[in-house]
Protein backbone atom coordinates (compact mmCIF):
# COMPACT_ATOMS: atom_id res chain seq x y z
CA UNK A 1 0.00 0.00 0.00
CA UNK A 2 3.02 2.20 0.29
CA UNK A 3 3.90 4.97 -2.06
CA UNK A 4 7.33 6.21 -2.02
CA UNK A 5 8.12 7.95 -5.97
CA UNK A 6 8.35 11.23 -5.83
CA UNK A 7 5.87 13.79 -7.69
CA UNK A 8 7.86 16.91 -7.04
CA UNK A 9 11.39 17.58 -8.86
CA UNK A 10 13.59 18.19 -6.86
CA UNK A 11 15.12 21.95 -7.48
CA UNK A 12 18.93 23.15 -6.98
CA UNK A 13 19.29 24.95 -4.12
CA UNK A 14 19.08 28.67 -5.85
CA UNK A 15 19.76 30.10 -2.53
CA UNK A 16 16.17 31.74 -2.04
CA UNK A 17 15.29 32.68 1.55
CA UNK A 18 11.69 31.31 0.88
CA UNK A 19 11.80 28.69 -1.68
CA UNK A 20 8.40 27.88 -3.62
CA UNK A 21 6.39 24.74 -3.00
CA UNK A 22 2.83 25.12 -4.27
CA UNK A 23 -0.41 23.38 -2.28
CA UNK A 24 -1.14 21.13 -4.58
CA UNK A 25 2.67 20.42 -5.56
CA UNK A 26 2.49 17.80 -2.44
CA UNK A 27 -1.02 17.61 -0.90
CA UNK A 28 -1.19 14.00 -0.34
CA UNK A 29 2.30 13.84 1.19
CA UNK A 30 1.13 16.85 3.08
CA UNK A 31 -1.76 15.17 3.96
CA UNK A 32 0.21 11.68 5.02
CA UNK A 33 2.73 13.93 7.67
CA UNK A 34 0.21 15.60 8.87
CA UNK A 35 -1.58 12.24 10.09
CA UNK A 36 1.68 11.64 10.67
CA UNK A 37 2.19 14.56 13.38
CA UNK A 38 -1.15 14.20 14.88
CA UNK A 39 0.00 10.76 15.79
CA UNK A 40 2.90 11.88 17.67
CA UNK A 41 1.67 14.92 18.78
CA UNK A 42 -1.40 12.86 20.76
CA UNK A 43 1.74 11.02 22.13
CA UNK A 44 3.11 14.29 23.50
CA UNK A 45 0.23 14.95 24.88
CA UNK A 46 -0.84 11.78 26.90
CA UNK A 47 3.29 12.02 28.02
CA UNK A 48 3.69 15.64 28.53
CA UNK A 49 3.56 17.68 32.01
CA UNK A 50 0.72 20.08 31.25
CA UNK A 51 1.43 23.51 30.49
CA UNK A 52 -0.92 26.58 29.88
CA UNK A 53 -2.41 27.25 26.46
CA UNK A 54 -1.40 22.96 25.57
CA UNK A 55 2.52 24.14 24.76
CA UNK A 56 3.73 21.11 26.24
CA UNK A 57 2.12 18.86 23.31
CA UNK A 58 3.47 20.97 20.52
CA UNK A 59 6.57 20.85 17.98
CA UNK A 60 9.51 22.72 18.62
CA UNK A 61 11.81 22.88 15.35
CA UNK A 62 15.20 21.22 15.07
CA UNK A 63 18.28 22.06 12.75
CA UNK A 64 17.03 18.73 11.01
CA UNK A 65 12.93 18.48 11.76
CA UNK A 66 10.46 18.83 14.82
CA UNK A 67 11.15 17.24 17.70
CA UNK A 68 8.83 17.08 21.11
CA UNK A 69 9.62 18.39 24.58
CA UNK A 70 11.27 15.96 26.70
CA UNK A 71 8.14 13.95 27.74
CA UNK A 72 7.36 11.44 31.01
CA UNK A 73 7.83 12.62 34.48
CA UNK A 74 10.03 11.87 37.42
CA UNK A 75 8.48 8.67 38.48
CA UNK A 76 6.55 7.68 35.68
CA UNK A 77 9.00 5.45 33.50
CA UNK A 78 11.82 6.79 31.31
CA UNK A 79 12.07 10.93 29.95
CA UNK A 80 11.99 10.66 25.92
CA UNK A 81 11.26 13.00 22.73
CA UNK A 82 10.15 11.91 19.98
CA UNK A 83 11.90 13.58 17.22
CA UNK A 84 10.90 13.91 13.00
CA UNK A 85 14.13 13.80 10.95
CA UNK A 86 13.49 15.35 7.46
CA UNK A 87 16.92 14.52 6.40
CA UNK A 88 17.38 10.92 7.44
CA UNK A 89 13.05 10.87 6.92
CA UNK A 90 12.88 8.75 10.39
CA UNK A 91 11.48 9.62 13.40
CA UNK A 92 13.44 8.89 16.31
CA UNK A 93 12.56 7.78 19.46
CA UNK A 94 15.06 8.66 22.14
CA UNK A 95 15.46 8.18 26.13
CA UNK A 96 17.38 9.35 29.06
CA UNK A 97 18.55 6.09 29.82
CA UNK A 98 20.67 5.98 26.73
CA UNK A 99 18.20 3.52 24.00
CA UNK A 100 16.80 4.62 20.83
CA UNK A 101 14.43 3.53 17.80
CA UNK A 102 14.03 4.81 14.43
CA UNK A 103 10.80 4.47 12.53
CA UNK A 104 10.88 5.14 9.18
CA UNK A 105 8.39 7.65 7.57
CA UNK A 106 8.96 6.77 3.56
CA UNK A 107 7.18 3.55 2.60
CA UNK A 108 4.61 3.77 5.37
CA UNK A 109 0.26 4.56 5.45
CA UNK A 110 -0.72 6.11 8.44
CA UNK A 111 -1.48 2.91 9.67
CA UNK A 112 1.88 0.85 9.50
CA UNK A 113 3.12 4.09 10.78
CA UNK A 114 0.97 4.09 14.13
CA UNK A 115 1.59 0.40 14.82
CA UNK A 116 5.37 0.82 14.47
CA UNK A 117 5.65 3.90 16.37
CA UNK A 118 3.54 2.30 19.39
CA UNK A 119 5.82 -0.85 19.36
CA UNK A 120 8.94 1.40 19.37
CA UNK A 121 7.60 3.02 22.80
CA UNK A 122 6.65 -0.03 24.09
CA UNK A 123 10.47 -1.37 23.17
CA UNK A 124 12.18 1.64 24.82
CA UNK A 125 9.74 0.74 27.97
CA UNK A 126 7.24 3.59 27.19
CA UNK A 127 4.08 2.84 28.75
CA UNK A 128 1.38 4.74 26.36
CA UNK A 129 -1.97 4.99 25.56
CA UNK A 130 -4.12 7.34 22.86
CA UNK A 131 -7.14 7.90 24.24
CA UNK A 132 -8.24 9.15 21.00
CA UNK A 133 -6.24 7.25 18.68
CA UNK A 134 -8.37 9.07 15.89
CA UNK A 135 -7.38 12.22 13.46
CA UNK A 136 -8.55 15.27 15.35
CA UNK A 137 -10.26 17.83 13.02
CA UNK A 138 -9.58 16.18 9.55
CA UNK A 139 -12.14 14.67 7.38
CA UNK A 140 -11.17 10.93 8.29
CA UNK A 141 -11.50 12.27 12.08
CA UNK A 142 -13.66 9.21 12.96
CA UNK A 143 -11.38 7.11 11.46
CA UNK A 144 -8.79 4.74 13.92
CA UNK A 145 -5.00 5.55 12.79
CA UNK A 146 -4.29 1.73 12.39
CA UNK A 147 -7.28 1.41 9.68
CA UNK A 148 -5.90 4.49 7.74
CA UNK A 149 -4.45 2.72 4.63
CA UNK A 150 -5.42 5.27 2.35
CA UNK A 151 -3.03 7.88 3.33
CA UNK A 152 0.25 6.38 2.36
CA UNK A 153 2.34 8.87 -0.20
CA UNK A 154 5.31 10.41 1.38
CA UNK A 155 7.69 12.47 -1.42
CA UNK A 156 10.94 12.63 0.27
CA UNK A 157 11.67 15.95 -1.96
CA UNK A 158 8.84 18.08 -1.26
CA UNK A 159 8.76 16.87 2.40
CA UNK A 160 12.66 18.24 2.63
CA UNK A 161 11.60 21.43 0.86
CA UNK A 162 8.51 21.90 3.58
CA UNK A 163 10.80 21.90 6.29
CA UNK A 164 13.28 23.94 4.75
CA UNK A 165 10.36 26.53 4.65
CA UNK A 166 9.44 26.20 7.77
CA UNK A 167 13.27 26.57 9.07
CA UNK A 168 13.16 29.81 7.28
CA UNK A 169 9.36 31.01 8.54
CA UNK A 170 10.62 30.20 11.86
CA UNK A 171 13.31 32.26 12.24
CA UNK A 172 11.55 34.96 10.80
CA UNK A 173 8.68 34.99 13.76
CA UNK A 174 11.67 34.33 16.17
CA UNK A 175 13.11 37.57 15.11
CA UNK A 176 9.17 38.84 14.96
CA UNK A 177 8.94 37.26 18.93
CA UNK A 178 12.17 39.37 20.22
CA UNK A 179 10.72 42.68 19.93
CA UNK A 180 7.85 41.58 23.09
CA UNK A 181 8.57 41.36 26.53
CA UNK A 182 5.23 39.74 27.69
CA UNK A 183 4.32 36.51 27.97
CA UNK A 184 4.99 34.96 24.60
CA UNK A 185 4.67 31.53 23.82
CA UNK A 186 7.68 29.85 21.73
CA UNK A 187 7.56 29.37 17.82
CA UNK A 188 5.90 26.45 17.31
CA UNK A 189 4.50 23.54 15.34
CA UNK A 190 0.97 23.47 16.47
CA UNK A 191 0.34 19.47 15.24
CA UNK A 192 -3.86 19.74 14.84
CA UNK A 193 -3.55 22.88 12.50
CA UNK A 194 -0.32 21.97 10.99
CA UNK A 195 0.53 25.80 11.37
CA UNK A 196 3.78 27.07 12.65
CA UNK A 197 2.76 30.19 15.01
CA UNK A 198 4.41 32.18 17.98
CA UNK A 199 1.76 34.01 20.29
CA UNK A 200 1.55 37.21 22.49
CA UNK A 201 -0.59 37.49 25.52
CA UNK A 202 -2.07 39.67 27.78
CA UNK A 203 -2.87 39.64 31.20
CA UNK A 204 -6.11 39.86 30.44
CA UNK A 205 -8.74 36.67 31.24
CA UNK A 206 -11.47 35.63 29.14
CA UNK A 207 -15.02 34.71 30.03
CA UNK A 208 -16.41 31.71 27.83
CA UNK A 209 -19.70 30.54 27.79
CA UNK A 210 -19.75 26.92 29.32
CA UNK A 211 -20.68 25.67 25.63
CA UNK A 212 -17.13 26.09 24.57
CA UNK A 213 -14.77 23.35 24.17
CA UNK A 214 -12.05 22.49 26.67
CA UNK A 215 -9.64 22.69 23.60
CA UNK A 216 -10.90 26.34 22.79
CA UNK A 217 -11.63 27.56 26.29
CA UNK A 218 -7.24 26.75 27.36
CA UNK A 219 -6.08 28.01 24.25
CA UNK A 220 -8.05 31.52 24.27
CA UNK A 221 -8.11 31.90 28.20
CA UNK A 222 -5.95 35.30 28.07
CA UNK A 223 -6.00 37.81 25.15
CA UNK A 224 -4.16 36.97 22.42
CA UNK A 225 -2.77 38.24 19.21
CA UNK A 226 -0.98 35.29 16.95
CA UNK A 227 1.27 35.22 13.83
CA UNK A 228 1.92 32.52 12.19
CA UNK A 229 2.39 30.21 8.78
CA UNK A 230 0.63 27.36 6.98
CA UNK A 231 1.05 25.66 3.85
CA UNK A 232 -2.60 25.85 3.05
CA UNK A 233 -5.85 23.77 3.01
CA UNK A 234 -8.70 22.96 1.45
CA UNK A 235 -10.30 26.26 2.78
CA UNK A 236 -7.26 28.35 1.65
CA UNK A 237 -5.81 26.83 -0.77
CA UNK A 238 -2.10 28.46 -1.12
CA UNK A 239 1.07 28.75 1.83
CA UNK A 240 -0.28 31.68 3.76
CA UNK A 241 1.12 33.83 6.74
CA UNK A 242 -1.40 35.09 9.24
CA UNK A 243 -2.05 36.88 11.93
CA UNK A 244 -5.67 37.40 14.27
CA UNK A 245 -6.34 38.84 17.56
CA UNK A 246 -8.95 36.88 20.04
CA UNK A 247 -11.34 38.11 20.71
CA UNK A 248 -11.61 40.67 17.97
CA UNK A 249 -12.00 44.29 18.58
CA UNK A 250 -14.69 45.95 16.95
CA UNK A 251 -13.23 47.39 13.43
CA UNK A 252 -10.28 45.66 13.33
CA UNK A 253 -11.26 44.23 9.62
CA UNK A 254 -10.42 47.67 8.97
CA UNK A 255 -7.26 48.53 10.01
CA UNK A 256 -4.36 49.15 7.01
CA UNK A 257 -2.05 46.10 7.04
CA UNK A 258 0.98 46.02 5.32
CA UNK A 259 2.69 45.13 2.24
CA UNK A 260 -0.60 46.30 0.14
CA UNK A 261 -1.36 42.49 -0.77
CA UNK A 262 -1.97 41.65 2.45
CA UNK A 263 -6.14 41.94 3.21
CA UNK A 264 -8.14 41.02 5.88
CA UNK A 265 -10.32 37.65 5.36
CA UNK A 266 -13.64 36.36 7.40
CA UNK A 267 -12.87 33.43 9.46
CA UNK A 268 -15.34 32.28 12.07
CA UNK A 269 -17.26 34.91 13.74
CA UNK A 270 -14.10 37.59 13.36
CA UNK A 271 -11.01 37.84 10.95
CA UNK A 272 -7.91 37.08 9.63
CA UNK A 273 -5.07 38.99 8.15
CA UNK A 274 -3.76 37.29 5.63
CA UNK A 275 -0.53 37.36 3.17
CA UNK A 276 0.48 35.06 0.58
CA UNK A 277 3.70 33.42 0.65
CA UNK A 278 4.10 33.94 -2.77
CA UNK A 279 3.62 37.73 -2.41
CA UNK A 280 6.34 37.93 -0.10
CA UNK A 281 8.45 35.56 -2.09
CA UNK A 282 7.58 37.69 -5.01
CA UNK A 283 8.75 41.08 -3.05
CA UNK A 284 12.32 42.66 -3.49
CA UNK A 285 13.34 41.53 0.60
CA UNK A 286 10.95 38.60 1.69
CA UNK A 287 11.81 38.39 5.25
CA UNK A 288 11.46 42.57 5.49
CA UNK A 289 7.99 42.22 4.16
CA UNK A 290 6.67 39.53 6.28
CA UNK A 291 8.03 41.03 9.30
CA UNK A 292 6.04 44.25 7.84
CA UNK A 293 3.29 42.39 7.59
CA UNK A 294 3.24 40.49 11.04
CA UNK A 295 3.94 43.86 13.03
CA UNK A 296 1.52 45.69 10.60
CA UNK A 297 -1.17 43.34 12.24
CA UNK A 298 0.12 43.23 15.42
CA UNK A 299 0.03 46.85 15.77
CA UNK A 300 -3.65 47.18 14.76
CA UNK A 301 -4.93 44.04 17.64
CA UNK A 302 -2.95 45.98 20.03
CA UNK A 303 -4.04 49.97 19.62
CA UNK A 304 -7.89 48.49 19.23
CA UNK A 305 -7.65 46.21 22.32
CA UNK A 306 -5.78 48.72 24.40
CA UNK A 307 -2.28 47.18 24.72
CA UNK A 308 0.38 49.52 25.83
CA UNK A 309 2.25 48.47 23.20
CA UNK A 310 5.46 50.67 24.25
CA UNK A 311 5.49 49.32 27.51
CA UNK A 312 5.96 45.43 26.35
CA UNK A 313 8.23 46.15 23.68
CA UNK A 314 11.98 45.29 23.71
CA UNK A 315 13.71 46.24 20.45
CA UNK A 316 16.00 44.07 19.96
CA UNK A 317 15.10 41.21 22.74
CA UNK A 318 16.94 43.71 25.14
CA UNK A 319 14.74 44.71 28.16
CA UNK A 320 17.84 46.11 30.31
CA UNK A 321 17.36 49.89 30.22
CA UNK A 322 21.52 50.04 29.77
CA UNK A 323 22.10 47.36 27.24
CA UNK A 324 18.75 49.29 25.29
CA UNK A 325 20.66 52.47 25.14
CA UNK A 326 22.88 52.39 21.67
CA UNK A 327 26.30 52.79 23.82
CA UNK A 328 25.28 49.76 25.96
CA UNK A 329 28.09 47.02 25.55
CA UNK A 330 28.25 43.41 27.14
CA UNK A 331 31.43 42.65 29.61
CA UNK A 332 34.54 42.05 27.54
Amino acid sequence: MAESTSTVTPLPDTGEVLPPLPLDAWRSTKETLHRFAQIIGKVALAKGIRRNHWWHMTYRLTARGWTTLPLGSATDGPVFTCAFDFFDHVLRLSTDRGVQDEIPLQGQSVATFYTEAMRGLRDLGVDVTLPHPTPFDLPDHGRPFDQDYDHHTYDVAAVHRAFRIQSQVGRVLEEFSAGYSGKISSVQLFWHTFDLAVQRFSDRKIDMPGSVDLVTREAYSREVISAGFWFGDDRVPEPTFYSYTAPEPAGLNSEPLRPAAAHWVPSGSGHNAYLAYDAARASADPVATTLDFFHSAYAAGARLAGWDAPALACPGGITDPVLERPAGRWPE
